[in-house]
């Protein structure tokens, strides 16, 4: 039975990510990042969702999207994950041995305001957080390098809060844990990410639970 779209989502910026399952590994070439891409430009052609960010590692990915429309977050990660997945599996010859992700995307929306530049921060730093490079503009498959370098893999759009100075040199500080604990705890229960009174109404407006241990609507297992 199909999931129901996200409702009222339109004009919330959401991080989005979704993990590979079992011991599948999307992104192992280049030829793999660039195939994703190429689905994410595609899919932008079709559903115009605004881009704002993001990483794509050996194992997963994350966007920083900001809908227009009640629909065109789900209807945009649906055709792209399906796209991509389907590619995939014909490109390495795996059909039929199972899924390539672990499950629907996760997604949960964040306040535009210094939370925002929290969460792209944190998308941005990915790699460098993993070791894989020593600067974390250095990482081919992100939004930072795609600004830095001025290219145009997909579509970025613009964002609500103006591009700070020198974000690159910001992104490459490391976060608190204070700050890395509550994103990780939102990107697992699916919870907002703000200011406690934003997260509360916003909780109330998406049907979202707004602290652990207190649930909106039921989640279906991912």
């Amino acid at each position: 039975m199909p999931r129901r779209k996200r409702s009222g989502s339109a004009g919330f910026v959401f991080h989005v990510l979704n993990r590979a399952a079992g011991g599948w590994k999307p992104f192992d070439t280049d030829d793999d990042y660039q195939a994703f891409l190429r689905v994410i430009a595609e899919t932008q052609q079709l559903e115009p969702l605004r881009l704002l960010a993001y990483a794509l590692m050996p194992n997963h990915w994350h966007l920083i999207v900001w809908p227009q429309t009640d629909e065109q977050l789900t209807d945009f990660m649906q055709r792209a994950t399906t796209v991509h997945a389907q590619r995939w599996h014909q490109t390495h010859g795996t059909q039929g041995r199972g899924a390539l992700y672990q499950g629907r995307f996760k997604a949960f929306p964040v306040q535009d305001d210094d939370h925002f530049y929290t969460v792209c921060r944190y998308v941005e730093r990915n790699a460098l957080r993993a070791s894989l490079v020593s600067r974390a503009e250095d990482w081919r498959w992100s939004s930072l390098w795609q600004r830095q370098q001025q290219r145009a893999d997909v579509t970025l759009s613009n964002w609500p809060l103006p591009l700070p100075a020198d974000w690159c040199g910001f992104v490459n500080q490391p976060q608190t844990e204070a700050e890395l604990d509550q994103l990780r705890k939102c990107i697992r229960l699916g919870i907002p990410f703000g200011g406690s009174e934003w997260r509360s109404t916003t909780s109330q407006q998406l049907g979202l639970s707004s602290e652990e241990g207190r649930r909106g609507r039921p989640r279906r297992p991912e």
